[in-house]
């Protein structure tokens, strides 16, 4: 077997094998159960709550919950601009950059605190090391926010009847201790045994095989990767994010980070089904998953590891495989599986340049992100297919001629009409955002936009407006994006796409769990069945071919028919 094919298999099986414990371990710290952590961080949560005068033994309900979750964040987002906007004259900057612009710290704060890192900068030259530091912290707490918003749809759903949730804090801060915390120390020591830098110390001075000498870049490199994909953050700490070989030294390396992004999403299926005691629910939404993602996945290795054709047409060999902007070290295939795992889970983190990937893996890379709920990010990846859930149970109960239920609640007009709020918002910010982007690039056509006019330059802005609104952070590069439109507009798609549609879940948790409680009958409806996980798929794939290919058709697919 191909040995890049292999490391492929290696690192999903090894994967799906960790994840299913750590499901557990995640539903037991949800529920409040004792857990092998319980002796060490314990003590430190009580303190934290001690000092800081929160009680966290209060049940909140869902506006309770999603009050808590937009205050915290808006304390974050003025401490990140404070930061950013004046790292010049601040300490940890031995290397003297510079602060950022205020549109630029803008769209770098909302970015960093809704989980996307869409980095309009250069990492080793954009931020000084306390500015790292900070971004490192929001890796942490705005992975937290969605996996204690998910927290809560677990306790909305588990229970009968109540409007009691738990407590966003205290979901919150155990999401940063008992998970996030321990995995990203063993990432992190991966990763400094490997040759990953961790260092206060500026760029270093060696001398190149022509004589030159080159000042390098280094830093607290280990810890920031760590925690970026094990949060599903993605923010590189260098501008070629972990296609630099400081981030991202080796083969063994990519394995590691590509686990450590994928672990969480995967593990939270599975809680998901522990917390609810409805494991054959877990698998079939597992299963729908994993389809969508082979869907994705299978075609993008074969167009990779085939080469470009109109390379071949030279006559040129392309046995590695299309290798433009990609790493020999990593190679075609582990690049190609790496593009999209990091899109359907909105890491956003890259391995190679996405923008110099084949145009149909270019267009499953936009897919994955314009689903986003194919696993999604950590906590989030849930709450957007709840999402499809609601939906796929409102056209069951139209086929069956009965009021839709789920989970032993009805389901009705109000929860329909949220969850369709939710699924229409993404197509409008990606398309609009799209249509006004192209509009001005005519308007305005010396715009020092697009390095790629016609079909690919469509999908870079494309690309650039869907990575926003899924909040993932990866790009097609060839984009030039550090300007006052691109900063400020994918900031406004950054918050409505992480915000709208978590607030959107937890009203329909919280809403279904305030219900009466309908025992199951023979005619209730099964969601725990291959068929009704049909359904669900069906839902997503016609949802988004009504709303993404015509957009898909003007940019990837047209690129490919004129090759």
């Amino acid at each position: 077997m191909n040995t890049e094919i292999t490391g492929i298999l290696a690192s999903f099986f090894l994967t799906l094998a960790l994840a299913w414990p750590l499901g557990r371990y995640i539903a037991r710290v949800y529920a409040g159960e004792r857990t092998w952590t319980d002796l060490v961080l314990g003590p430190v949560e009580r303190l934290f709550f001690r000092v800081s005068g929160i009680d966290s033994t209060r049940e909140m309900t869902w506006v309770e919950h999603m009050k808590a979750m937009l205050t915290i964040n808006l304390l974050w987002f003025l401490l990140t601009m404070f930061v950013l906007m004046n790292m010049a004259w601040l300490p940890l900057n031995p290397d003297g950059n510079p602060s950022m612009s205020p549109d630029l710290a803008f769209n770098t704060t909302i970015s960093f605190v809704v989980n996307c890192n869409l980095q309009h900068y250069s990492g080793e030259s954009g931020l000084s090391y306390l500015g790292q530091i900070w971004l490192m912290f929001l890796h942490f707490v705005s992975a937290a926010t969605g996996m204690a918003a998910a927290a809560v749809l677990f306790n909305a759903l588990r229970e009968r009847q109540t409007t009691a949730l738990g407590n966003f804090y205290d979901y919150f801060l155990k999401s940063c201790t008992r998970i996030l915390l321990p995995i990203s120390m063993v990432v992190t020591l991966f990763l400094l045994f490997s040759g990953t830098p961790m260092t206060f110390e500026g760029k270093d001075t060696i001398v190149g095989l022509q004589g030159d000498t080159i000042q390098v870049s280094r830093g607290p490199v280990a810890a920031f990767v760590a925690i970026k994909h094990v949060g599903t953050n993605g923010g590189g700490f260098f501008g070629a994010n972990s296609a630099h070989p400081l981030e991202n030294p080796t083969y063994f390396t990519s394995m590691v980070e590509m686990v450590a992004q994928f672990i969480i999403p995967l593990a939270m299926v599975f809680a998901f089904g522990f917390f609810l005691r409805r494991r054959k629910f877990a698998l079939m939404v597992f299963g729908v998953m994993t389809i969508g993602f082979l869907l994705l996945v299978i075609p993008n290795i074969l167009f990779e590891m085939n080469g470009n054709p109109a390379i071949s047409a030279m006559g040129v060999d392309q046995a590695s495989g299309a290798q433009e902007g990609k790493e020999m070290r990593i190679g075609a295939g582990l690049s190609a599986y790496w593009s999209i795992l990091t899109t359907v889970i909105s890491t956003g983190s890259v391995g190679a340049m996405h923008d110099s990937t084949m145009p149909l893996s270019g267009m499953n890379e936009l897919l994955a992100m314009m689903v986003n709920g194919f696993y999604g990010g950590c906590g989030v990846g849930l709450l957007n297919f709840f999402i499809y859930i609601i939906i796929a149970v409102f056209i069951a109960g139209l086929m069956v001629g009965r009021t839709p239920e789920f989970m032993g609640k009805k389901v009705e007009a109000r929860e329909v009409k949220i969850a369709m709020l939710v699924a229409l918002l993404s197509p409008l910010l990606i398309m609009g955002g799209t249509a006004l982007a192209a509009w001005m690039q005519v308007q305005n056509p010396d715009l020092p936009w697009l390095n790629n006019p016609g079909f690919h330059g469509f999908s870079e802005m494309l690309y650039e407006m869907t990575s926003a609104n899924a909040n993932n952070g990866s790009g097609f590069e060839g984009l030039g994006d550090n300007n006052p439109f691109w900063n400020i507009s994918t900031g406004f798609v950054l918050l409505l796409g992480r915000f709208i549609p978590i607030i959107g879940p937890i009203a329909i948790a919280g809403l279904l769990a305030s219900k009466k409680y309908i025992p199951e009958s023979a005619g209730t409806l099964k969601t725990d069945t291959a068929t009704f996980g049909v359904m669900i798929f069906s839902v997503i794939a016609i949802l988004t071919a009504l709303s993404y290919f015509p957009a898909l058709a003007l940019g990837p697919i047209a690129e490919f028919f004129s090759m």
